[in-house]
């Protein structure tokens, strides 16, 4: 491409709302443009990597026997109703209603959809296992878009759908798709970890988060410095800790803390550590209120609230409505003469002399333990873990912490959508059998994002070679030369017809210019056609890594690049 004849409308300056660096970057470069929140036009470089993310995505999908389809983005209310996500699904789903009065949704995920195709279409277990995939925009209706194209409301995504006899069948295919992700993002040249991750609205027995690791990821990601145990922090866990021995009971008292209202001001107050206070928190499920404990120096992690008391998610709710069913403020909420279910997190059972609310304004009690001071509640995972504690895996390793960008999930869904939806075929001895489901998704776009956001310096991005949208930007540094501009086109038209994808800067604009917008640009390779060097019957080739620049003669300067393009390669880490 002739950068003159190209759409690259490349910014000096940081547009002053991208929050982090792949959203201000593909602004300042050219590669998108916003057109309603959320929402982006992807131009002609931007999409250049989009389609090479793509071509990466659809081989290794093909190389594992995945077939690519295409189903509808409009999908009717009908199938999601036989499902049982119509309702349970939240705003995130773009619903509407056609001219027929007919209600649909624009789809995020494709579940009923190709649950309905092979109910439809595949009779028998001779035809398994199968295994279909697509790459299509989606829209999930994000509340707060934010961060570019990390969290778009419109986004491009590959999911695929695996249907298995057996739950046997499923994990040959889980594994298969676990296997084909690595080598994708490999080949994407990240530095990435699967994680254990939570099944979240897609419901499931069990799923991996593949994440990029960057310091600007949502997503906190928790392993162990000793053995392979990785999990997102919804999902984490770490080992309980021992009884606590030589320690008698003392006698529960009562006293008195006037204005005390955080669990650190209490903390502060009554000289005691916070692992010593239990917090209690009142949440709002449809049965009614139920109270929550964790230890003073932990925080409640919804989710795992959620599946402790077997519901589908729990809320917390205001002061004044959690005051009503408590009858006291928030602050001296405790378990002690509680009328409210009461789950403790595992991590208190075998805690003593622990301090926690009174259940009367401004009160506190200290030297309260289970069972002679209260009944002892049931107990369950209720927290987040925090780096430093030790591995409930291995038992010896510590738990880290990591920043992490989700670029890819895939879960054992089971027979979750196949039974509602009548998914069925006839097995060897003729009869009916319920289908067992894999879905494995990938952020297409969103790994443009992350591959940004890991690789980047202060003058713009450092694409990997795989994705980069040209492997070689040629800089013409005098348009007005004829010798070098007729260099530089024999140049432009060896590499084409070598096969390279090549940008020529044929910009009648001053060398600067050329050298700022190739950095924000950041093909792997750029070539000095011009200058100095020109003259003494070189050319100059700069690496965008950083690499010590070599000086080439005139005749070998296409074999010598060529080559180098050969050899290059900047395979991801899985870590």
């Amino acid at each position: 491409m002739r950068f003159q004849h190209t759409l690259i409308p490349t910014l000096k300056e940081d547009p002053v709302d991208a929050q982090v660096v792949s959203h201000r970057l593909m602004l300042r470069a050219g590669l998108i443009r916003p057109l309603g929140s959320g929402i982006y036009t992807w131009l002609p470089l931007g999409l250049r990597v989009l389609r090479k993310v793509e071509a990466i995505v659809r081989q290794e999908m093909d190389l594992a026997g995945a077939q690519e389809v295409l189903m509808p983005a409009v999908q009717p209310a009908e199938l999601w109703q036989e499902s049982g996500r119509w309702d349970f699904y939240g705003k995130e789903l773009l619903r509407f209603q056609d001219r027929h009065d007919r209600p649909c949704c624009f789809g995020p995920t494709h579940e009923e959809v190709i649950s309905d195709l092979v109910r439809r279409e595949i009779r028998s277990y001779r035809q398994l296992p199968a295994n279909f995939y697509q790459i299509q925009t989606k829209f999930r209706d994000e509340i707060r878009p934010r961060f570019g194209i990390m969290r778009g409301r419109e986004f491009l995504m590959k999911d695929a759908y695996s249907f298995d006899l057996d739950a046997a069948g499923l994990d040959v295919s889980y594994q298969a798709m676990f296997a084909a992700y690595q080598r994708i993002f490999q080949r994407c040249g990240l530095a990435f970890r699967a994680v254990e991750a939570d099944t979240g609205s897609i419901g499931g027995a069990s799923s991996h988060e593949f994440h990029v690791l960057a310091d600007s990821g949502e997503d906190v990601i928790i392993s162990c410095d000793s053995c392979d145990y990785a999990a997102n922090l919804e999902k984490a866990v770490a080992a309980d800790p021992e009884p606590q021995e030589g320690e008698p009971p003392a006698a529960m008292e009562k006293i008195s803390t006037p204005g005390q209202k955080s669990i650190e001001e209490v903390a502060r107050f009554l000289k005691l550590p916070m692992e010593r206070l239990v917090k209690s928190l009142l949440v709002e499920t449809p049965a009614g209120p139920v109270l929550l404990l964790v230890r003073g120096d932990r925080t409640l992690n919804m989710i795992k609230a959620a599946h402790a008391l077997n519901l589908p998610q729990v809320t917390i709710p205001d002061a004044d409505r959690a005051a009503y069913w408590a009858g006291v403020s928030m602050g001296s909420i405790g378990p002690v003469g509680s009328r409210l279910p009461v789950v403790a997190d595992n991590e208190l059972r075998h805690l003593r002399n622990f301090a926690c609310g009174a259940n009367e304004e401004g009160w506190h009690l200290l030297h309260v333990n289970w069972q002679r001071d209260l009944p002892v509640p049931s107990f369950a995972d209720l927290r987040n873990v925090q780096a430093g504690e030790a591995c409930a895996r291995c038992g010896s390793g510590r738990l880290q912490r990591h920043q992490g960008i989700e670029v890819g999930h895939v879960f054992k869904l089971g027979d979750k959508y196949s039974k509602a939806m009548g998914v069925k075929v006839l097995d060897s001895q003729g009869n009916e059998q319920t289908l067992v489901m894999g879905c494995y998704g990938i952020g297409v776009s969103r790994i443009v994002a992350a591959a940004i956001e890991q690789n980047h310096d202060a003058n713009g991005i450092r694409w990997p070679a795989s994705l980069a949208p040209f492997a070689l930007q040629l800089l013409l540094l005098n348009p007005r030369d004829s010798n070098e501009v007729a260099f530089a086109e024999q140049l432009y038209h060896d590499f084409r017809a070598a096969g390279v994808e090549v940008l020529l800067d044929d910009r009648d604009e001053r060398a600067g210019v050329k050298f700022k917008d190739a950095d924000l640009l950041g093909c792997p390779l750029r070539l000095l056609v011009g200058g100095r060097s020109f003259k003494e019957g070189l050319l100059e080739l700069q690496f965008r890594s950083g690499e010590p620049t070599q000086r080439l003669p005139l005749a070998e300067a296409v074999a010598a690049v060529l080559s180098l393009l050969q050899q290059s390669s900047l395979p991801g880490r899985g870590v």
